[in-house]
């Protein structure tokens, strides 16, 4: 189903999940639910249908913190310093093949849970600003400024500038 997978070996960390493109969409979640390379979950079919009706060919699924977990709360309250290392790496490896990639920012408001997530945040933003990449975000930001999940979104949206100097 997907033709780019990087995850930990137990799987309980998933770093990459996408299809192949010429112009790829990255998007930027809170961390992975329980799609892998063989199924996908609410979040990566809406993310896939986006990016397709906006003329991206493929897409690259990534998130703040790669440590799987289907209810953000349960996310450790430590965070792991290694796991963010290699997420920046595989995003940066997946990233630096396209010419000013499109980051799309797609938290929801859960980042407030974890102070490792806006950490995680900043990290990834200093990347994307080295890769000449841009930030956009779908639909209106929520009422605290954070940017719509995309697994709560109307198709018939569009992409705004997202400022990542909200953070």
């Amino acid at each position: 189903m997907y033709n780019l997978y990087v995850s930990n070996d137990q799987d309980t960390a998933r770093f990459i999940l996408g299809k192949e493109g010429k112009r790829k969409l990255f998007v930027i979640g809170l961390n992975p639910s329980t799609a892998n390379k063989e199924k996908s979950d609410t979040t990566v079919a809406k993310v896939e249908k986006v990016a397709k009706l906006n003329s991206f060919d493929g897409f690259v699924m990534a998130n703040l913190y790669p440590h799987r977990s289907t209810d953000p709360s349960n996310l450790p309250i430590s965070v792991d310093k290694g796991l963010i290392k290699r997420n920046i790496e595989e995003i940066r490896k997946q990233a630096s093949l396209d010419s000013f990639p499109v980051f799309w920012a797609a938290w929801g408001g859960n980042i407030v849970t974890r102070e490792y997530l806006t950490a995680a945040f900043h990290q990834i933003d200093a990347l994307v600003r080295e890769l000449n990449g841009t930030w956009v975000n779908y639909g209106e930001l929520l009422k605290g400024g954070h940017p719509r999940h995309p697994s709560r979104l109307s198709y018939s949206w569009s992409f705004q500038n997202f400022d990542p100097n909200l953070y």
